[in-house]
């Protein structure tokens, strides 16, 4: 071999083991955590967030696992979205958001020995002694997207009716402490609140009485996706060490305890679970909608970017539905937005809109829309990109 001949050899060793360094030196992809703290006021929120998220990263550092992005959360309509795209890899998370990780692969570690309870309040004077009593009553409860309305509602529905047509009016408010001035002022009739908010009150010398209780829950607690490093069980080791250390039973004014999937099964009943028909549509599923986006089918994606970019339905088209309305039946589509000007044209064009699973009503709302707007080909696939998924088809993304 000629001198040119071992140069270009050497030069060619030289770049292929700079190649495999840098493909040694990639870093790995950051292990995602998202805190929700619950609905305590904002000081508090931010005191949990730290405490939790100063434990957890401590709990990884300890599994040697430095690339760590933690969320502070306060939208847990988002957080039980999140767990059906499987977007984050741990959550710590009120009861509602765990139940449906547990659903959606995640493995239930630890928690707060801290149950919750949602009551609904009345004034010691109030002639109302239970929900069928309470019919037309003003009603002051948390956003949506709290435990407590979430168990609420679970009342409701077992009683064959929805919270927005059973009270006569809805005052809504992201804290639960702001419940009580709408008591004292008589503009609300009952508010719905944690139990332990109710006995704070009780104990401050409000006269307020307990008109229902629904049944307890686990407080928060913590969930890791399977798969993910370091693993249920010695995550569970590290965590309730660092726990310890950084006094979060001690803030929280409760024990930590080992959770199981058993202990969400009753909260994981009470989702916003949608209608099983919607007039005027098809209800399909996976395999239906395979074929029909073979002869040609279009299938609407509206769930957020975030999530398509997680995972999605090859050939999918996002057309994201902003929902600010209730998760109902009788919801009101003017506090929503959809952008129909990027459906076809065509109002003849067969249309499969799509979302997160039966608990997702963004689809639904869609799928309405659609047929308001004059489509007559809509097919409403309720199972979703979860369904598409678990039946093994292809996907994209992720």
């Amino acid at each position: 071999m000629n001198t040119r001949g071992m140069v270009w050899l050497a030069v060619s060793g030289l770049m292929a083991g700079c190649l495999v360094g840098m493909a040694q030196a990639q870093p790995a992809p950051p292990v995602r955590v998202l805190i929700n703290p619950g609905d305590s006021g904002e000081q508090s929120r931010v005191v949990v967030y730290g405490a939790w998220k100063t434990a957890v990263e401590q709990a990884l550092r300890k599994d040697r696992i430095a690339n760590v992005t933690v969320t502070l959360s306060n939208d847990a309509t988002a957080d039980l979205g999140a767990t059906r795209s499987r977007i984050q890899d741990i959550f710590v998370a009120p009861a509602h958001v765990i139940g449906s990780a547990v659903r959606y692969g995640y493995i239930p570690v630890l928690g707060l020995e801290k149950p919750v309870q949602a009551v609904l309040v009345a004034p010691k004077d109030s002639p109302v002694t239970n929900l069928a009593q309470a019919a037309g009553k003003r009603l002051g409860l948390p956003l949506q997207d709290s435990v407590v309305t979430y168990l609420l509602r679970g009342e409701v529905n077992a009683a064959n009716t929805t919270i927005k047509r059973h009270f006569g009016a809805l005052y809504e408010t992201r804290y639960q402490d702001a419940l009580l001035p709408c008591l004292q002022l008589r503009r609300c009739d009952l508010v719905v609140v944690e139990r332990a908010v109710f006995e704070r009150w009780a104990a401050a010398g409000e006269p307020l009485k307990v008109v229902l209780e629904s049944k307890p829950v686990p407080g928060l607690s913590v969930a890791i996706r399977e798969g993910v490093r370091p693993g249920p069980e010695a995550f569970n080791a590290s965590l309730t060490e660092a726990l310890a250390a950084t006094g979060v039973s001690r803030a929280e004014g409760a024990k930590l305890a080992p959770q199981t999937a058993a202990s969400f099964d009753y909260v994981s009943t009470l989702g916003y679970f949608t209608p099983r028909s919607l007039p005027g549509a098809s209800v399909v599923d996976a395999k239906t909608v395979a074929q029909l986006m073979q002869r040609g089918g279009s299938y609407i994606d509206t769930r957020t970017d975030a999530e398509f970019k997680a995972g999605h339905v090859p050939g999918a088209k996002l057309v994201p539905y902003v929902e600010k309305s209730a998760k109902d039946a009788d919801f009101d589509a003017k506090l929503d937005q959809f952008d129909l000007a990027r459906l076809p044209t065509d109002r003849s064009a067969e249309l499969i809109f799509a979302c997160n699973g039966a608990e997702c009503w963004k689809s639904f709302k869609a799928s309405h829309a659609a047929l308001k707007a004059g489509y007559t080909k809509v097919y409403w696939f309720r199972g979703g990109f979860p369904e598409w998924r678990s039946s093994g088809q292809k996907t994209e993304g992720g």
